[in-house]
């Protein structure tokens, strides 16, 4: 029976159709399908990784983005470690609902780490919508933690997001030890 250090919660939230499962599915399984089904309420995926010779263990919890969905979120908030706030470069309205979720995790989960996503990033030669520049905005506004662009279709950035956020959990949870 595996043992870990950590178990860390960590949430994807954003509106429908943002890349979301596609995200979590690359990242745990290396997988990836271009006809993802709609997330009904909440999927779940594990994934072990190792950080300064510690044993990770992360629970994604993948949050269907319809508004039907919307009333599970506070409840899912409870005991998260961090979160990823997506949104699809490709169509800017995407960003309507970034500041909802956002002040529902920050109220329900207290003061994780935010980390903000541009998704779809193989689409921006060709259907960009929304600049970076305006997703870095965004982050430095709203104080998230973090701010990056990611392919799931072409695992571009996909790890390097879970590294920068398990990273940040590890600092935030050593900042509140070191606040006893």
């Amino acid at each position: 029976m595996p043992t870990y250090d950590y178990t860390f919660k960590i949430l994807l939230l954003g509106d429908a159709n943002v890349g979301k499962t596609s995200f979590a599915k690359r990242y745990c399984y290396n997988l990836f399908n271009p006809s993802e089904r709609m997330t009904i309420g909440v999927d779940f995926h594990v994934k072990t990784i190792e950080i300064n010779n510690k044993k990770i263990k992360l629970q994604i919890w993948d949050m269907g983005g319809e508004e039907r969905f919307r009333f599970l979120l506070p409840t899912y908030c409870l005991g998260a470690n961090g979160a990823f706030l997506l949104y699809d470069i490709t169509r800017s309205s995407t960003l309507d609902n970034i500041q909802e979720w956002s002040s529902i995790v920050r109220q329900k989960g207290g003061e994780i780490p935010l980390i903000i996503i541009g998704s779809k990033l193989d689409l921006a030669e060709t259907q960009r919508q929304i600049p970076t520049e305006h997703g870095v905005q965004l982050a430095e506004k709203n104080k998230f933690t973090d701010f990056i662009e990611i392919s799931a279709m072409n695992n571009v950035n996909v790890d390097k997001a879970f590294s920068i956020l398990a990273e940040f959990i590890i600092q935030n949870m050593k900042e509140k030890l070191n606040s006893l």
